[in-house]
């Protein structure tokens, strides 16, 4: 069994902490029953998870290597790309067409190289991970709903595990740290304010890229302002101008 560390932390915040004590303090929170759990994920579950992390990984390798290349033409003050891609075929002519300093250049082709080897490395883990969406009905089931594509759908089914351990929806989200945090005492009247935010990181940034993939799917129906989005969507600007590197 493991504990949760959020709801034990005053164990570690107490002014006299030794082994001894908090191995009696955690024992008898377990004999009265006050002892929050973790839940343990299944092999299945961990070798998912695992294998999204290693995904997350690459991207943001790929990532990085770009912001890399960036700096080194802004060191140059070279002029922003004309094309969307600056790693595409058309942005590497361009790129590759720069006067730049030759050891600059030799980077440059290395960063290229590397980019390349984690792209294949990045094929090769999403067929591994649409190999087991095909067999999982879930996946299938949440790749129904508008902006919610293969990586998304593992990656919520990785982070959640079997949905039957939720007694209902709002366990879920509170799973997630989508429900609203609540300050609530005697007989006042309850304040709620924004999202807990506590569960996997991960899985709420899939959901804001779900998000922005349904609006903008929606084509001339789509908001025109971003105060017609969640507020979720309207917090993770930052979020989605670093998912446009991929």
């Amino acid at each position: 069994m493991i504990a949760n560390p959020r709801q034990v932390r005053l164990i570690a915040e107490a002014r006299i902490k030794t082994d001894v004590i908090d191995a009696t303090v955690l024992a008898r929170l377990y004999a009265s029953g006050f002892l929050p759990e973790v839940w343990i994920p299944d092999e299945a579950t961990l070798g998912l998870r695992r294998q999204v992390t290693r995904r997350t990984q690459i991207v943001r390798q790929r990532a990085r290597l770009k912001t890399i290349v960036q700096s080194i033409l802004h060191a140059h003050l070279v002029p922003p790309c004309p094309h969307a891609d600056l790693f595409g075929p058309r942005g590497r002519a361009w790129l590759l067409a720069q006067p730049l300093p030759s050891d600059e250049s030799e980077a440059v082709a290395r960063h290229l190289r590397e980019y390349d080897r984690l792209s294949e490395d990045l094929r090769v883990v999403e067929r591994e991970l649409a190999r087991d969406a095909l067999a999982d009905p879930n996946v299938k089931r949440l790749m129904t709903i508008p902006g919610i594509d293969m990586v998304v759908a593992v990656g919520l089914i990785a982070a959640i595990g079997p949905i039957e351990r939720f007694a209902g929806p709002d366990r879920l989200v509170a799973y997630l740290g989508l429900n609203p945090s609540v300050h609530q005492s005697g007989d006042g009247r309850p304040r709620h304010g924004r999202i807990t935010k506590q569960g996997r990181t991960h899985a709420r940034t899939m959901l804001v890229e779900a998000a922005w993939q349904a609006v903008a799917g929606l084509g001339p129906c789509a908001p025109s302002s971003s105060a017609s989005l969640p507020a979720a969507g309207r917090t993770s600007r930052r979020w989605r101008s670093r998912a446009s590197w991929r």
